[in-house]
């Protein structure tokens, strides 16, 4: 804010413009923490196709081989 004001704006655009950059980095913290929660999401569901994958594997082979 201390380079808005030197750079010849006033106190209340320098605080205006604080303000707005302040929400945006909030909001970008919420999209990380958005995407952290996404990603987990994926290996879960990584994980139970893996497991679906093999249990069908193992019944075909079951069934294939008797």
């Amino acid at each position: 804010m201390m380079q808005l004001k030197e750079a010849g704006a006033s106190e209340e655009k320098a605080r205006a413009a604080a303000k707005t950059m302040a929400d945006y980095d909030s909001r970008f913290n919420k999209i990380d923490q958005d995407l952290a929660l996404i990603k987990a999401e994926i290996m879960v569901l990584k994980w139970m196709l893996s497991f679906l994958l093999a249990g069908m594997v193992s019944l075909l082979f079951k069934a294939f081989s008797a």
